[in-house]
């Protein structure tokens, strides 16, 4: 099994329930295809660099996830298909971080 760090971007038009909804969406496909969702992060709705398929924002979210290398093509695929998903990038790291990665810091450093 591999580890791997998976992005999604959502639409912008999308409620934050229904990206929690889209986002267990892919943990199911994840688990179907002989993988395990180790953890799940929610960055929230953030400016775009440059506009893609008309959104200006969009919702981010990460997970990191231990599956075989073989079915990353089939979640790339069903990422492909999907009309909520603007942009996805999966990239595979040697572990898997335990503590919150820097965009959760960094939000939180932005609450307080």
């Amino acid at each position: 099994m591999a580890y791997y760090e998976s992005v999604l971007v959502f639409r912008q038009d999308l409620t934050e329930p229904q990206v929690k909804e889209k986002a267990d969406k892919f943990a199911g496909i994840i688990k179907e295809l002989g993988g395990t969702v180790k953890s799940t992060e929610f960055w929230g709705l953030k400016n775009l660099a440059y506009v893609i398929r008309k959104n200006r924002k969009a919702h981010y979210v990460m997970m990191n996830v231990e599956m075989p290398g073989a079915s990353i093509a089939e979640l790339e695929r069903r990422s492909r298909i999907d009309e909520d998903v603007i942009r996805f990038l999966n990239v595979r790291v040697e572990a898997l971080s335990e503590t919150p990665s820097i965009m959760m810091k960094k939000n939180t450093e932005e609450a307080e």
